[in-house]
């Protein structure tokens, strides 16, 4: 019922808990997917995290499907200039981030749903970044289905969720067998479980379970829009401050963006950044953040990444940029 609230979804039978976002995504590509027939489309983006790329590739693969991504423009966001170019009547399903990981962009997942559902796709919506930093309304985004993780929020990891219309949910097969989630076995054969049990199959994680359902409670308690708020403020408050920086260059300029950063400074690779700033405790996150081909679209092999959440201030920003400096004539 916590999680049902908090993302209001209809009911709580349509919350189906899995190991996390990638264990949701690839559940759909497996029970939705192994429905493809050759040429039919599934529809991702080049801003998807590998989690949501390698389970499509993977189920292309299996079915003769053909996979197609929309392009991103100069600002980050998706290039949606000629939409009937990517939505088609061969268009079976639409699989998208809410929100980048790298580029802190916010998708108008909304619109898309709206497009997919107009050539009769199934619209997916990658949320790991998406319900930890915004209010999340399943039933106002019209998706049909959203998957969303339980570290990324305060929560333990091990957890996730994947929400589905329930109209979808009963329709799709399952995606493991085994204890809990048939209703009946013979040697022969078997017949499945009611809605949500029919994918959960095994014993439960609920240990991670309860702790998800704590952690749900605390963010309630503080309201998404006062999170949002607060990540939108430090966003403003640390690109105003990175102008600033001599030879940072920023990656995206989306005007709806949530609380990620991404940028590369100077004659100094990312690796050797966030070792010198970890001499000053500041954790920041460095690599291709399971984003290869944004980052080759980007011309970058790696970038640095500092992120926001509720325990940051502007102190934390100020601190950042001073270390920066530092770094900078060192070099």
């Amino acid at each position: 019922m916590k999680i049902a609230k908090f993302i209001n979804s209809p009911s709580e039978k349509e919350i189906i808990f899995t190991g996390g976002t990638t264990g949701s995504i690839n559940l759909l590509a497996r029970s939705i997917g192994n429905t493809l027939k050759p040429g039919e489309e599934i529809l991702i983006s080049e801003m998807e995290h590998h989690s949501n790329i390698v389970p499509w590739q993977l189920a292309a693969q299996r079915t003769g499907a053909v996979l197609k991504y929309i392009p991103i423009n100069e600002n980050g966001e998706l290039d949606l200039s000629d939409p009937d170019k990517y939505f088609t009547p061969r268009t079976r399903i639409v699989s998208l981030t809410h929100i980048s990981n790298v580029l802190g962009t916010i998708n108008p997942v909304k619109k898309l749903a709206e497009k997919a559902h107009g050539v009769g796709a199934v619209f997916i919506v990658d949320g790991a970044q998406g319900v930890p930093h915004m209010k999340v309304d399943v039933q106002n985004l019209d998706c049909d289905f959203y998957a969303f993780s339980g570290h990324k929020m305060l929560g333990p990891t091990g957890v996730g969720i994947l929400w589905g219309k329930m109209g979808q949910l009963v329709n799709m097969d399952p995606f493991m067998g085994g204890g809990e989630m048939i209703e009946a076995v013979t040697m022969e054969s078997s017949t499945w479980n009611s809605v949500p049990y029919k994918f959960e199959a095994g014993t439960p994680n609920f240990a991670q379970a309860v702790g998800l359902g704590a952690a749900v409670d605390y963010l309630a308690d503080i309201t998404m829009e006062k999170i949002a708020e607060h990540e939108k403020e430090l966003t403003n408050y640390a690109l105003d401050k990175l102008d600033k920086i001599e030879g940072l260059r920023l990656h995206g300029s989306p005007p709806q963006r949530g609380g990620v950063i991404s940028f590369n400074l100077e004659n100094i690779h990312p690796h050797d950044l966030a070792q010198f700033l970890n001499e000053d405790n500041i954790a920041i996150r460095v690599g291709h953040h399971c984003a290869q081909p944004l980052l080759k679209t980007l011309g970058e092999t790696a970038t640095a990444r500092m992120s926001f959440y509720i325990y940051n201030d502007e102190s934390d920003v100020d601190k950042f940029c001073q270390s920066l400096d530092s770094i900078r004539e060192y070099f």
